[in-house]
């Protein structure tokens, strides 16, 4: 990629919609493979997006990813309109969830999702307020 030239990406979520997730990511996947960016890091990348769009769709009312890749980086903002994490702590301690009886029926909510973004990412800052909705900007850088 030419110095200084951004690609942007732009999704929608909708809450609820369990079918829904995982498209940002493939697109993101598609686009990563494409510029040649390493298996490892496109996998690590790719985990960590998805796991952020699981949590808005069976946590929140709708949200939106963007995502901006440069030749250095690529930084994901994760935003939603929901509940909001009351403590931030307790929900990166892996198996905590506060996902509903529906939502562990059909696989998902085993408490892992922050986790495993933290753990799939150089940098994950989280802003969440009660009652308004989370933002999660994750970065992973490429060098």
């Amino acid at each position: 990629m030419q110095p200084e030239k951004k690609m942007k990406l732009t999704f929608n979520i909708q809450g609820g919609d369990l079918t829904q997730a995982g498209h940002p990511s493939s697109e993101v996947k598609k686009v990563l493979k494409q510029l040649g960016i390493d298996g490892k890091m496109v996998k690590n990348i790719v985990i960590a997006l998805y796991e952020a769009e699981v949590n808005v769709v069976a946590h929140a009312w709708k949200g939106t990813v963007s995502v901006e890749i440069d030749e250095n980086k690529i930084t994901m903002l994760v935003s939603d309109e929901g509940p909001g994490i009351p403590d931030v702590e307790l929900a990166m301690q892996p198996g905590f969830s506060t996902a509903s009886k529906i939502v562990r029926q059909m696989g998902f909510g085993a408490g892992m999702g922050l986790p495993n973004i933290k753990k799939n990412t150089n940098e994950l800052l989280i802003e969440t307020q009660v009652g308004k909705g989370t933002k999660l900007i994750m970065t992973n850088y490429f060098t």
